[in-house]
């Protein structure tokens, strides 16, 4: 088990992990996790046990912060010795994809907490993740700012270069496609170079793809970009998220939503896992369900009401259910983030579904009329937001 979890963890490219030989060393020891961590010369430990009973077996972990003892993140997993390959498997992609992103945020409140006139190129890039994560406009600029002093100190930062171009894309999402051309010549310009740099990081390799495939036409190239990074990092939660976003948006929609429940099983308490329903929200408009799909992204937009797709798709919606009131109230709160309620551009494939959208915006917007639900229709959409409406009927 513990050589299944070495082999996940050391496909994060990002982290240096001790291998087996050192950490067994420790093996079945009281041992002091800070001592553990100068010894070894690392700042985080996982540490844990495996219990077993009959035909199950209960495994626990813990991660811990060696510098002063913290508890980050602790859980347990249960299940059957019946195929202890695919339990071993099982858990050790859970706890890389849970760990991920646990030590991205540790990592990030240790960089908010040195000087500024002791940034490194890592440092500026960790401060503009949680920006990008934000999805609002003035804190996606203030993120360029940062990795742009990044990308100035090393030109082949290749995480910094990707992370930019995501930017870009955010951007041209909330603007509404204003200023595209600008937006997507420096995300693309931006993609190519991160794959330069680092075209063999996974991380890397999902912003590059992602950029690319929203704002370029080759999406079967965007998607095997993203597929190639799953390969290289199978328990990369973001990444599954990214080839959903790449998958809505060439059109295959079950897809999408399958890979983006596999990100949220794989970090089921990412901070920015509101950003999985909003992709499950639009797959699920697309397919006309627009009772799920108001569902799923109110529930986002808790979490990222700077976002202006979100709602988009939120108001276009409830349009084809038919309770115009709530659309309207929608386009309101959209108005005070973006003046582009209809956007000019919108990154899906299939005319049919981009049409699906814009009509639904249009209606929502007040820019065409159509004509009233019936009466009974209307008492159908009490239930919209808790999902119970399959609008195919």
């Amino acid at each position: 088990m513990v050589e299944e979890i070495i082999t996940a963890l050391s496909r994060i490219r990002w982290l240096f992990v001790i291998a087996r030989n050192s950490s067994f060393t420790y093996k079945g020891q009281a041992v002091d996790v800070k001592r553990v961590g100068c010894e070894l010369g690392v700042r985080y430990v996982l540490e844990g046990s495996v219990r077993k009973a009959g035909g199950r077996v209960r495994i626990t972990a813990q991660l811990i912060d060696a510098t002063n003892g913290a508890h980050l993140w602790a859980d347990r997993f249960d299940g059957s010795l019946e195929d202890i390959f695919e339990l071993q498997d099982n858990v050790a992609s859970s706890v890389a994809g849970v760990i991920e992103p646990a030590l991205q945020a540790a990592e990030i409140r240790r960089s908010a907490e040195r000087p500024t006139s002791d940034l490194t190129v890592y440092d500026l890039y960790l401060r503009a993740l949680p920006l990008y994560d934000s999805y609002d406009t003035e804190r996606m600029s203030h993120a360029l700012d940062l990795l742009g002093r990044a990308i100035d100190r090393d030109e082949r930062y290749g995480p910094a270069l990707a992370l930019a171009a995501g930017c870009h894309l955010q951007l041209d999402v909330n603007e509404g496609g204003t200023d595209r051309q600008a937006h997507r010549r420096e995300a693309v310009a931006l993609a190519r170079r991160a794959l330069g740099a680092a075209g063999d990081d996974p991380g890397v390799l999902g912003f590059a793809a992602h950029a690319l495939g929203y704002f370029g036409e080759e999406i079967d190239a965007a998607i095997r970009l993203i597929d190639r990074a799953l390969t290289l990092s199978p328990s990369f939660a973001r990444g599954w998220r990214l080839s959903g976003w790449l998958r809505l948006h060439a059109g295959n929609t079950d897809a999408a939503i399958e890979h983006t429940e596999t990100s949220l099983r794989l970090s089921p308490r990412d901070p920015t896992r509101s950003r999985s329903l909003v992709v499950i929200g639009i797959a699920l408009f697309i397919n006309r369900r627009f009772g799920d799909a108001a569902a799923s992204l109110l529930v986002a937009l808790e979490d990222t009401p700077s976002w202006a797709m979100p709602y988009r798709v939120f108001a276009a919606s409830y349009a084809h259910m038919g309770p115009l009131d709530d659309a309207r109230a929608i386009i309101k709160r959209l108005r005070s983030i973006t003046s582009a309620v209809v956007p000019s551009f919108l990154p899906f494939r299939n005319p049919e579904h981009r049409e699906l959208l814009l009509s639904g915006l249009r209606v929502a917007a007040g820019e065409v009329a159509r004509d009233g639900p019936t009466a009974s229709r209307r008492r159908d959409l009490k239930s919209r937001v808790t999902g119970a409406g399959d609008e195919r009927k």
